[in-house]
């Protein structure tokens, strides 16, 4: 009942469920999709059905009711005008008749737009436009529909049989929208429909209510599509009731004079490459470049589209042409940015090696034995590297090599190098590697280290990428980078042209692909092919021609309209489509097959189908095929038309084939399974996965993919419940994403810091948890790296104490050394050195390897290290080297980069300690090369310091001091107070000595003996006190400049003293000396205490107490039994000499 009985008046449609108001006509609620029926309930179910038992209507709906999806809908309302008027005059039969007539005049209209009568709602009717069928134009048809619906109605009034019935004209209302719906089928039972929800249908609906009789209203969405093809007038904007805001409509006027409807139908072959001339010929000119002997690396940057693919593939036709060239493709993935070595494991499986996924170990591993060999590599060294690479098991055949992971990546990457590079020697090259943008970093690094050798090499290599991806290599002389444009309206043409195979298109069909592709290549050639295989045109000989009127067609808004319609034209393997982008741009036959549920007949039938139709490209023939989406875009289309439910059911199903199916898949790349879960919805599976790949990652040194993989399970861990076993997983989670954060983040990174005040919080829930020592440890590198010294000594003591009760020799070896470090950083260097020496003693290379993977530094390399700035201190110089060297020893051995970059950042110290500029210069030039390449932003502002400090010793006062200060401050951005910060600007006042500024100096020392009392850093507090004394007398020389640390001459003492004797600065001057002596008398830094008592003996010297000064000075040097050819002692000695 739509009017009261009793009044007239018009019912209100509520929705029994969420009280929505629906129009009159509507039998499904526009909110929720509830069943209006006053005999339903509020689930929408009607009584007899709630009767049933819940799980055979279940089941029931589940087999019959098939999927629905996700699409753009254009949805036209149109309504009967004056029904009610119309039912006082007639006779019900009579009423019928016209509501009949009217019906059918209708339906003929939509029919010949192919729309979709969704519902007959009384005199009502509700129409789908891109359901069940889409087309790219879908807004236009309805548009066309609902002008041709107003014009059959007006005719019906002129009809006899009509006419004669009634007095008051036929006349009609259309309103039309177009937006986002899932579509599907709904009800029960016997009862049921295809219907759209969302906010679409009620919208169109309402417009319906605004338009004025016999005429059209759309949306603003819509008019965005029609605009153009139609001549409209703009309405007042208009609160309607239900929608939020403000609803923008036109009027449609008429029908404009531009005309097109485009379909696609398969054409075999790529289209030829049009309007790229240019780029062309610059690309064979690198190629010629390249074939001479100077390597070329150009890059190819264009938005998704735009033909970078079509270009390169050209490129390749041309050099594929010369007998003597080698062509390499390599192709990166969307859903392996963070799989460490995917482009180049796909490129040794699929092209250098063609495994098949039949071949057996025996025989892939015979496979890599001969290409190996014609490279000349030696079998046993290099064969167990590129199998563990590849997963391929090689028995009893090889013995494994004792290398860390690490090493191993390194070696891999020279291998890898070693292949092209001997290639190209033999013959040019053309390396090409797709979709950089979609790199991982490992990858990104060797790409890195081949740009450096591609100059002198016959290499021509080629990145293509979309805007989003920033290059990370400089503009060298032998790198090009060109940006593809779109092309112009004539270059357009011609490619239309080439389409169709050189046979002319119609003028305004033609005019139509112009102007709505944008001059994008993609759009252009997929519109074209849309036009051939409408049925509106018929191909002539040299051209070809309309069978009749052109109909608009709407250009599609985006590449995504367009692939909806072609894939709805492909419905029967539409689903094969969806399947295969859930598995991604590229998939195999033998996985598309183990997850897909139809015959094996059904799915080569369907994949042919969509080869045909240019969907998807093969290669190779199944069981062995492998196929491609045509482009990302066609995937991304594919993907995204699945409703979100039934992508969850595709991921779990492709997720539980692979773990049962592809045992070497899971093993290999979890975090391929581990993205399936994700997707699924699966989270309680997903994320063990994510932590399996996190850690694989770690022992690969590959620590930005690490963070990605860890950080994804922690999230996946927050939508789940707390329970013991989640507590625990999210403490592994936790522990293993520590190394990583410090390895890219820097070790005084908040990111660092909330890891492990976490994971502590974890392991005070779960008594006795074997995790507590590694996040202690973590809190204790975050510490003393910030220079909480208290805190840190506090922590490494627990630590110790913790590793005595467990007596666990690994943990013992960690926490004496972390002690040692904290007791060097507060000055008790002889206490540092015992607990140095422990470690170290307890060091096994063998046994405590992996303990590098799970503390981010090998504690053999970090123990010498240390101690080695520990025995300096103390005097013993020449041991100190013994120990760095040693150090340095073993990074070369274990190839553990950041223990490398550790090694490196002590060793530049220790050099700079024993005033050796030019081994220090070394160092920090291999740090900065290091800690740059992998990305360790930590070593970087202390690599920069030292090299500024290596130009002022070498005369470049002004410029060292400019990168010394960029330096110290990167080193404060990474905390307030950063351990060695004091040091540093102790440097830096010396340089500024060097210059003639000692005011400058002294205030930089002000701050760095401020530090001490503030942080309790004191292991160069002597040395703050000296080079505060030597810049006091530079003050009272009243010139800068003269004298340093390394002065040889009285010059500036003998200055300093006036006529009248000693001056206010010198008195101060002494008295720093002398504090200076009593802080390394204090700590037994005879290192320091040396240093101290050279600059106080050249004071005496200069006032005339040279007997003293001897005394004091030989008593020192004579302590020393090692190091007389270092600077400080030969200093010392010469001093000595003179005071003779």
């Amino acid at each position: 009942m739509k009017f009261c009985g009793g009044c007239g008046a018009p019912l209100k449609n509520l929705c029994p469920k969420c009280g929505f108001e629906n129009p009159p006509q509507f039998r499904f609620c526009g909110g929720c999709g509830t069943s209006l029926r006053r005999d339903a309930p509020a689930g929408g179910l009607s009584p007899a059905q709630t009767d049933r038992p819940a799980q055979v209507e279940s089941r029931a709906a589940e087999q019959a009711a098939p999927e629905g999806e996700r699409r753009q809908l254009t949805v036209m309302f149109c309504d009967l005008v004056g029904s009610t008027a119309l039912s006082e005059q007639l006779d019900p039969e009579e009423l019928r008749e016209v509501v009949r007539a009217y019906q059918q005049a209708c339906g003929a209209v939509i029919r010949r737009f192919e729309g979709h009568i969704a519902q007959y709602l009384g005199d009502g009717l509700l129409v789908y436009f891109g359901y069940p069928q889409a087309h790219e134009d879908d807004a236009q048809r309805a548009v066309r529909a609902g002008l041709g619906i107003v014009e059959a109605v007006r005719q019906l009034n002129v009809r006899p049989d009509v006419r004669a019935r009634h007095a008051v004209p036929v006349q009609v209302r259309v309103g039309i929208h177009t937006g986002l719906v899932v579509v599907g089928e709904m009800g029960g039972g016997d009862r049921r429909e295809s219907l759209a929800l969302g906010e679409t249908p009620n919208l169109a609906a309402r417009l319906q209510e605004m338009a004025e009789p016999d005429t059209v209203v759309v949306s603003d969405a819509t008019h965005r599509l029609i605009e153009g093809f139609f001549g409209c007038e703009g309405l007042d904007a208009r609160s309607v009731k239900g929608v939020s805001q403000a609803v923008e409509a036109y009027r449609v006027l008429h029908e404009s004079a531009a005309r097109s409807r485009l379909e696609a139908m398969p054409r075999a072959g790529l289209t030829p490459l049009v309007g790229r001339e240019q780029e062309l010929s610059l690309l064979l000119d690198r190629w010629e470049r390249t074939k001479e002997g100077a390597g070329q690396v150009v890059l190819l940057v264009g938005e998704a589209g735009i033909g970078k693919s079509r270009l390169v593939q050209v490129l390749k036709e041309e050099v594929a042409k010369e007998p003597e060239a080698w062509l390499t493709p390599c192709q990166c993935s969307p859903y392996h940015q963070n799989s460490a070595f995917y482009p180049v494991i796909d490129l040794f499986e699929r092209v250098a090696l063609r495994f098949e996924r039949v071949d057996t170990p025996q025989q892939k591993l015979d496979r890599l034995e001969g290409f190996l060999a014609q490279y000349g590599f030696s079998l046993p060294e290099t064969v167990p590297l590129f199998a563990s690479l590849l997963s391929v098991p090689f028995g009893e055949r090889y013995s494994p090599l004792n290398l860390s992971p690490d090493q191993q990546k390194q070696r891999m990457l020279q291998a890898i190098l070693k292949a092209l590079m001997e290639r190209a020697s033999q013959q040019p090259v053309l390396l090409v590697v797709e979709d950089l943008h979609w790199v991982d970093p490992s990858t990104l690094e060797l790409l890195s280290l081949l740009m450096d050798r591609t100059p002198t090499a016959r290499i021509l290599v080629m990145f293509t990428f979309r805007p989003e991806f920033s290059p990370p290599w400089p503009m060298w002389a032998h790198l090009t980078q060109m940006t593809l444009t779109r092309l112009a309206h004539r270059q357009v043409a011609v490619m239309v042209e080439r389409v169709t195979g050189g046979k002319g298109l119609p003028g305004e069909v033609l005019q139509q692909v112009v102007d709505k592709t944008d001059g994008v290549p993609l759009f252009v050639e997929e519109l074209t092919k849309m036009v051939l295989e409408s049925g509106l045109l018929v191909e002539r000989e040299d051209r070809y021609e309309l069978t009749g009127p052109l109909p608009p067609l709407a250009i599609p808004s985006t590449l995504q309209d367009s692939l909806t319609a072609r894939l709805d034209r492909l419905s029967a393997v539409k689903e094969i489509a969806q399947l295969g982008a859930v598995l991604g741009r590229e998939f195999g036959y033998e996985t598309l097959r183990a997850v897909s549920t139809g015959d094996e007949t059904t799915l080569q039938r369907g994949l042919a189908q969509l080869v045909e139709a240019e969907l998807l490209y093969e290669r190779g023939l199944p069981p062995q095929a492998t196929y491609i989406f045509k482009h990302a875009l066609v995937q991304e289309a594919a993907y995204q038309s699945l409703l979100k439910s039934r992508r969850q059911q595709f991921h779990q199903r492709i997720a539980q084939v692979l773990e049962e199916r592809f045992p070497e898949t899971v093993e290999a790349q979890p975090e391929l399974i581990a993205h399936h879960y994700t997707e699924a919805g699966l989270s309680e599976q997903a994320v063990p996965c994510w932590q399996r790949a996190g850690e694989r990652a770690v022992q690969r040194s590959a620590y930005l993919e690490a963070i990605h993989h860890l950080q994804k399970g922690l999230e996946l861990l927050k939508t789940l419940p707390d329970s013991p076993e989640h507590i625990q997983r999210e403490l592994d989670l936790q522990i293993a994403l520590g190394p990583a954060l410090i390895a890219i983040k820097g070790y005084a990174a908040l990111e660092v810091e909330r890891v492990y005040i976490r994971a502590r919080a974890l392991c005070q829930q779960v008594d006795d948890n074997p995790l507590l020592f590694r996040a202690l440890w973590g809190l204790w590198v975050f510490y003393i790296v910030g220079a909480k010294h208290q805190t840190a000594r506090e922590l490494a003591e627990q630590l110790l104490s913790l590793a005595q009760r467990k007596g666990d020799p690994a943990l013992l070896l960690m926490a004496h050394l972390m002690l040692g470090d904290s007791l060097f950083f507060l000055g008790e260097f002889v206490s540092a050195r015992k607990h140095d020496e422990q470690g170290i003693a307890l060091y096994d290379p063998q046994q405590h390897r992996s303990l590098a993977f799970l503390y981010i530094h090998d504690p053999g390399q970090l123990g010498r290290s240390i101690a080695a700035w520990t025995f300096w201190c103390l005097g013993y110089p020449d041991q100190a080297l013994q120990h760095t060297h040693e150090a340095l020893t073993l990074s070369q051995e274990m190839s553990h980069p950041h223990s490398l970059a550790l090694t490196l950042y002590c060793a530049a110290l220790l050099h700079q300690f024993r005033r050796e500029v030019q081994a220090a210069q070394e160092r920090a030039e291999a740090l900065m090369a290091l800690a740059t390449e992998q990305g360790f932003s930590f070593f970087v502002p202390g690599a920069t310091i030292l090299q500024g400090w290596v130009l002022a010793e070498q005369g470049q006062g002004e410029e060292g001091m400019a990168q010394m200060h960029q330096g110290l401050d990167a080193w404060q951005a990474m905390g307030a107070e950063v351990c060695w910060r004091g040091y540093f600007l102790g440097l830096l006042a010396e340089v500024y000595g060097k210059v003639g500024q000692p005011e400058e100096g002294l205030n930089l020392l002000a701050e760095a003996l401020a530090l001490v009392n503030k942080t309790g850093e004191r292991h160069w507090e002597a040395e703050w006190y000296r080079i505060k004394g030597e810049l006091l007398l530079m003050q009272a020389a009243g010139r800068g400049g003269s004298r340093t640390a390394s002065t040889k001459t009285s010059a500036l003492s003998d200055a300093a003293v006036g006529a009248t004797g000693r001056s206010p600065l010198q008195d101060d001057a002494e008295a720093c000396f002398l504090q200076a002596i009593e802080v390394a008398r204090g700590q037994q830094a005879k290192s320091l205490e040396l240093r101290a008592t050279v600059s106080l003996c050249r004071l005496w010297q200069g006032q005339g107490k040279k007997a003293e000064a001897r005394q004091m000075l030989a008593e020192i040097y004579g302590w020393f039994t090692e190091g007389f050819d270092t600077a400080d002692l030969k200093e010392a000695k010469a001093l000595l000499d003179e005071l003779a």
